[in-house]
């Protein structure tokens, strides 16, 4: 009984433990769901009270600020704020501060996003959605995804602060009821510290006027270190002249691109109206009393002036270089000494006006005039004239260079920008245009190779392709050829045919040798093999046209044979471009809607970029015909691109792009010309009109992607103007216009657009005359343009088959 008993007290107790554990257990995942509940709640109240502030952040109305400063007649088309907002990862990264045209110098303001400390959402510095200033910095790169410059920010302030705090991310409140901004002029009202902020700039210069209320104590502090985005930074410097009116210095910061080639120096002098009654350096975070230099890490000054008895205004200049103290002191001198606000601000106006007036359309809506304006506008932001105002440039070999005969460019962002801002620029700027084209060989003398997407003085090696082959190629048949074509041939060849050296500078055609082996990129040797597949042969068929202009036929026969690459990875089941093993097997699974942003570990959509197979399935437009033929019937080709645009969301700027068609996405941009090549014009002019009228606003949301330097706003120039461009030839699609009237200076002569009959806007093309000779095609070359003339799109209701073809 005793063993029986004890056994059971045994059995009893196990028991027990065994509840007991469960109910521990049991009270664990309680507690642990209790506290998951909680966090989702304090999130999605965090979120809720975030989305309630950022929504009355951007409804604040304009127009509580006057400006001192009024856009010219065109320039007051020109909304900045465009593309400046939305959600983060599809907004168009552009920025509203003041800049001339190309200028070294874009000055505008930095703010701050969610909390975080040194970080706006937008790459450019400025997100709409955000109501604090971080201050204003002298450079960045415009429209594209990343995140580059930021130097010498300076922050006004009614008080002194202390170096940590400043670090910590200090900011001041604004709103855009008083925020206006037009083509070379930005200001806002800081009413944390009294004070009006206006900014204006030259080239090389940028100009801050801050207008202090009375009894208000003003300072300024100049951050050294600053980087865009809290980027790294290095090397800082600043020294204080005995005078107290001029601060220079210089600092080296690695950003996106300039992290990839060592970072990049900038060197500086700041040139104040009135001297500062006392200025204080910083070094690592701790005051430097008494001293007139600071050199190391966190470096910055603060300056500090007399308290005001009556509005105080301080001006300030600040002239920057990427070769040397001495050369920034003489931009300054050149662009800035003797000249005040007003003046640099009507200067940059004047420049502003006159690039905006190569086009000039009549009718249209408010609302349409304000996005072809602006989208123009933004055409003209990049590239970047790097070259000091006497000629000196830092080249890709770190070695001092003089421009002679033309203007250094760089931060060209040519995977983008080769698509539709070069082609535009060959037509209404093709001084700048050859400039552009010069530069890029001398990148290739400096460094060695013809860059991919050239930022400050190195190469980035961004994205893929080769798109200075089509530049340039493209440039030299338009006829625009006062450049040494022969060293760039030899060099897009060699790229073309060699692979690149291990360790070289640039990236070269990856996997060159594989692709030339098995006539397309295999999907076991490489990533992004249809991506690349399809891009090189773009660059080829480029090749080949250039190689005949230059007599090379055997040449032109080889890269044209290569640009047909990409038929190899042509699936006549799936009727996709899909990617292939090199043992010729497709690869699977093989899922055609799946986004390369969602394929979280890559391993569907590792041989796309930027986009879902579907997308890339149009990424042809060089050859239409060709890509016409690989579906089973131009029949279905048609339907099948048709509901391409059909199934895509109408709207712009939402929380993900989805697989269909895409604004901001660059393989499929050219796509809705291709139905011109399928005996569907029609078909092209409502898919372009829909995309005009529901891809683009006038708000700060209205672009549907990253602007990509011009690349998306070009877009919108062309397609309102009936054309688009075949890059890398000198054919251009025809569509339809937006305008009734649109003229185009061109050198001495114009080109006139013009909708016959004029009034209400149809949407289908009855005929096309080109000076007045009716054209039996869909498309026109570039030399006919040139000579000027007038194109004029006879215009009707749709005919009964197109309707019924619309369905």
């Amino acid at each position: 009984m005793a063993s029986y008993g004890g056994t059971m007290s045994k059995g009893s107790a196990s028991s027990s433990v065994f509840r007991s554990s469960r109910r521990r257990w049991v009270g664990s995942l309680l507690w642990f769901l209790g506290t998951l509940l909680v966090l989702v709640l304090l999130v999605a109240a965090g979120v809720g009270i975030w989305v309630f502030r950022y929504r009355q952040i951007v409804s604040a109305a304009p127009g509580g600020l006057k400006p001192k400063v009024e856009p010219g007649e065109l320039g007051r088309w020109v909304n900045p704020f465009i593309g400046t907002g939305g959600y983060p990862w599809v907004c168009g990264h552009n920025f509203p501060g003041a800049m001339v045209p190309f200028g070294m110098v874009r000055l505008g303001p930095e703010t701050v996003s969610l909390g975080f400390a040194k970080r706006g959402l937008n790459t450019s510095g400025y997100f709409y959605g955000d109501e604090r200033i971080l201050g204003f910095s002298h450079t960045r790169l415009n429209g594209t995804g990343a995140t580059d410059g930021g130097h010498v920010l300076v922050t006004p302030g009614n008080r002194s602060l202390e170096p940590q705090e400043f670090r910590r991310g200090h900011s001041l409140r604004f709103s855009h009821h008083e925020e206006v901004a037009s083509p070379g002029y930005y200001a806002v009202r800081l009413p944390e510290i009294g004070a009006l902020t206006e900014l204006t700039a030259t080239t090389r210069v940028g100009m801050h006027r801050y207008t202090f209320d009375p009894g208000v104590t003003p300072h300024l502090v100049f951050d050294v270190m600053n980087a865009l985005g809290g980027r790294r930074s290095d090397e800082g410097r600043v020294q204080v002249r005995s005078d107290l009116r001029e601060l220079s210095g210089s600092v080296r910061t690695f950003g996106t691109f300039a992290s990839r080639y060592g970072g990049i120096r900038v060197f500086f002098v700041a040139r104040l109206s009135t001297p500062a009654a006392s200025v204080v350096l910083w070094r690592d975070g701790k005051r430097q009393p008494g001293e007139s230099v600071s050199e190391g890490l966190e470096v910055a000054a603060e300056l500090a002036f007399p308290k005001a008895t009556k509005p105080h205004e301080i001006t300030l200049q600040v002239g920057l270089s990427y070769v040397s103290l001495e050369n920034a002191r003489a931009n300054l001198e050149a662009e800035g000494e003797g000249r005040t606000f007003e003046q640099i601000a009507a200067s940059a106006r004047q420049e502003w006006e006159e690039r905006l007036a190569t086009i000039r359309v009549d009718g249209g809506t408010d609302t349409q005039r304000r996005i072809f304006y602006t989208a123009l506008f933004r055409v003209f932001q990049m590239p970047t004239v790097v070259q000091d105002a006497n000629g000196d440039y830092l080249g890709f070999d770190r070695q001092v260079h003089q421009a002679v005969g033309f203007r250094y460019f760089t931060d060209l962002s040519l995977w983008d920008t080769f698509r539709t801002v070069h082609p535009l620029f060959t037509l209404i700027a093709p001084q700048d245009q050859r400039d552009m084209v010069v530069s890029l060989i001398r990148m290739l003398e400096q460094g060695g190779w013809l860059p991919r997407w050239p930022s400050g003085n190195g190469y980035s090696n961004s994205m893929l392709g080769t798109p200075a082959d089509i530049v340039v190629a493209e440039t030299y048949l338009k006829g625009i050829r006062d450049f040494d074509i022969q060293k760039a041939y030899e060099a897009m060849r060699r790229t073309a045919l060699e692979p690149t050296p291990t360790g070289s500078a640039f990236s070269g055609r990856e996997g060159v040798e594989d692709i030339l082996k098995f006539g397309y990129a295999p999907s076991d040797r490489m990533d992004e093999s249809v991506a690349r597949t399809l891009e090189f042969g773009w660059s080829d068929h480029a090749l080949s046209l250039l190689a005949e202009a230059l007599g090379r036929t055997n040449d032109a026969a080889l890269f044209r044979s290569h640009s047909q690459f990409y038929r190899n990875l042509w699936n006549t089941n799936t009727q996709y471009f899909q990617p292939r093993t090199s043992a010729g097997t497709f690869v699977e699974p093989f899922d055609p809607l799946l986004l390369t942003y969602l394929d979280w570990d890559g391993r569907q959509t590792k041989d796309y970029v930027e986009g879902s197979p579907l997308q890339w399935r149009w990424a042809v437009p060089y050859d239409a015909p060709g890509l016409i033929s690989l579906f089973r019937s131009r029949e279905e080709f048609v339907t099948e691109l048709d509901q391409f645009f059909a199934l895509s969301h109408p709207g712009r700027g939402r929380w993900t792009p989805g697989p269909y068609y895409w604004h901001g996405n660059q393989p499929d941009l050219a796509s809705a010309y291709l139905f011109n090549d399928a005996g569907r014009p029609d078909l092209t002019q409502k898919w372009v009109r829909w995309i005009l009228e529901h891809k683009y606003g006038d708000g700060y949301e209205g672009l549907d992607g990253n602007d990509d330097g011009g690349t998306l706003s070009a877009w919108y120039v062309w397609s309102a103007l009936g054309l688009y461009p075949v890059a890398g030839t000198d054919r251009y699609q025809l569509g339809v216009p937006l305008f009734p009237r649109a003229e185009i200076a061109l050198g001495e002569g114009k080109l006139v657009v013009l909708i016959e009959p004029e009034g209400p806007t149809h949407s289908s093309v009855r005929r096309v005359w080109w000076n007045d000779e009716p054209l039996d095609r869909t498309w026109i070359r570039h030399e006919e343009l040139a000579r000027g003339g007038t194109l004029r799109f006879e215009v009707g209701p749709p005919l009964a088959d197109e309707v019924g073809a619309e369905r």
